[in-house]
């Protein structure tokens, strides 16, 4: 089906270089009624062929979609983006459908006559005011969610510092005292690679992970640092991006509502993993089975796409057995 859409594009393409060609051989001489005839039909055609096209890219390829938000700030992030797209669509539809149809209904005729009129300030005033309107609510939403997910005053949710550096993420975890300690890129030195101050009293319980575990129902305040150059820690299930920019710490936050194990019985989730799988067995590869994922969304350098790590979201009573269980920095750090 793929490869029908790629000749299907090449032979649009084609006909459009036909077109043009056609139009500057023309040097001079007048389309006849039979011409613009035959142009309006084949606007009515394209119509057909356009609306058929974007219907089947709806449905077919739907299954390309993330699943819902795996995040409760996200869902908002959801909503913004289906009352963008069905705003748009709207818009679309109805204005590609006008604009063939009218290419058909007022094709060239010899008897006919265009009315022209210079101006209406009525049509100005309502095409003005009405894409205004949408666009500030739209944005006043967008900063609302942006706000929301730049919400860090619960002071009972979990810092975790994410570090970047190429190409491989790090991760930090603050201790009991919730806080994490100084860190900068002068303190690397041997194992210290995310380059903790230990002579930090608040780095002492921190704690290292090089996999990121997260609780259910839990408010988690990230904090990235990055080591070399502009990365951008991107957790697509989360509806979450920042920059981590080299010499200072940005953030955001976020609570992750589905467990991985959850998340692998989304109905959404299966359908993309079948199609992924097809693909795989036909490859001779080893099954896909579904990983929340960190991912860096600059290109970083020339290994940019090794930028991954894996997320695990968990029960909270799971997430504390786990944590019980890694070393801190001071015990690894000597």
């Amino acid at each position: 089906m793929l490869a029908l859409f790629y000749i299907l594009i090449a032979v649009a393409i084609g006909v459009s270089f036909w077109q043009i060609t056609r139009i500057m051989n023309l040097r001079g001489d007048i389309a006849t009624d039979k011409d613009n005839d035959t142009q309006g039909k084949l606007a009515i055609l394209f119509t057909v062929g356009f609306y058929a096209a974007m219907v089947y890219c709806l449905i077919a390829m739907n299954v390309l979609m993330l699943p819902e938000s795996a995040s409760i700030e996200g869902e908002h992030d959801d909503n913004l983006f289906d009352i963008t797209f069905w705003l748009i669509g709207i818009v679309q539809f109805i204005m590609q459908f006008l604009i063939f149809y009218f290419t058909f209904k007022y094709r060239g005729k010899k008897e006919n006559k265009a009315l022209f009129f210079a101006d209406s300030h009525k049509l100005e005033i309502i095409w003005t005011t009405i894409p205004a309107i949408v666009i500030v609510v739209l944005i006043g939403y967008g900063l609302w969610q942006w706000n929301n997910m730049m919400d860090l005053s619960d002071d009972d949710s979990i810092v975790i510092e994410v570090y970047a550096k190429q190409f491989q993420w790090e991760a930090r975890y603050a201790g009991a005292d919730n806080t994490l300690g100084l860190g900068n890129v002068n303190f690397i030195k041997g194992i210290n690679t995310i380059g903790v101050d230990m002579s930090d009293k608040n780095s002492q319980d921190d704690i290292y992970a090089t996999e990121l575990y997260l609780p259910k129902g839990k408010k988690v305040h990230f904090k990235f640092r990055s080591q070399d150059v502009l990365h951008s820690a991107y957790m697509p299930h989360f509806r979450a991006q920042m920059n981590c920019v080299p010499g200072m710490v940005t953030e955001f936050g976020f609570t992750p509502k589905f467990t991985t194990e959850e998340m692998r019985l989304n109905e959404e989730v299966i359908a993309k993993n079948e199609v992924i799988n097809k693909i795989r067995k036909a490859k001779g590869e080893d099954p896909y089975v579904f990983d929340y994922l960190l991912l860096c969304n600059k290109i970083c350098g020339a290994s940019h796409y090794n930028m991954q790590m894996k997320i695990t979201v968990v029960e909270e009573a799971e997430y504390k057995a786990w944590l019980a269980e890694q070393p801190t920095l001071a015990e690894v750090i000597k």
